[in-house]
């Protein structure tokens, strides 16, 4: 007999919130923020709003994002979200001004402690600090924090800190130079 025993999972200390309320999210993020219709970004901020993200002026949301919970969201002004991100945020997620998480970036609050039998749920909160940058497909994991003005490159894996105005590659991720901005 093995001793991961998943019929001893107990999820019942997490709450996400009501449950008609992530009913009406998903019908809500179905119709206006996950599929390939290009809805107007102020109505997709709109939406979001009114499920209690705080969302800054001038936000862009591309087709096709997933918001698990926007009520544990707060982006930045003059961010973009791109096509197909998913923002699977189980615990708060905080992104910057100035931000981009780009198309297929996946940030991950959430997963399960392997060395518990009942395989328990971890949630942490994930920040993108002003000017950061998320590339496509990259991912950040639970409690990483993408510090200012860095960069997580394309297919990368960002956990914990990473460190400001630096870019960072591999998986998991390591800083491989410091990022230059021209004037």
């Amino acid at each position: 007999m093995t001793e991961v025993r998943l019929d001893q999972f107990d999820n019942s200390g997490y709450h996400p919130g009501p449950w008609w309320k992530r009913a009406v999210w998903y019908v809500v993020q179905s119709v206006f923020i996950s599929n390939g219709i290009p809805w107007p970004y102020g109505l997709k901020r709109t939406c979001l709003r009114l499920f209690g993200a705080a969302i800054g002026r001038g936000v862009v949301i591309k087709p096709r994002v997933r918001i698990k919970y926007p009520w544990k969201l707060k982006v930045g002004t003059h961010s973009w979200i791109g096509e197909g991100a998913w923002i699977d945020n189980l615990d708060e997620v905080s992104i910057g001004a100035h931000c981009c998480v780009s198309q297929g970036a996946y940030l991950l609050c959430g997963n399960h402690d392997y060395s518990t039998p009942a395989f328990d749920l971890i949630t942490r909160p994930i920040v993108m600090e002003d000017g950061s940058w998320a590339g496509a497909h990259s991912i950040l994991g639970p409690g990483a924090i993408l510090g200012t003005e860095a960069v997580l490159t394309a297919g990368s894996v960002g956990l914990g800190s990473l460190s400001p105005h630096h870019i960072h590659q591999g998986n998991p991720s390591e800083p491989v130079r410091k990022r230059e901005i021209k004037p």
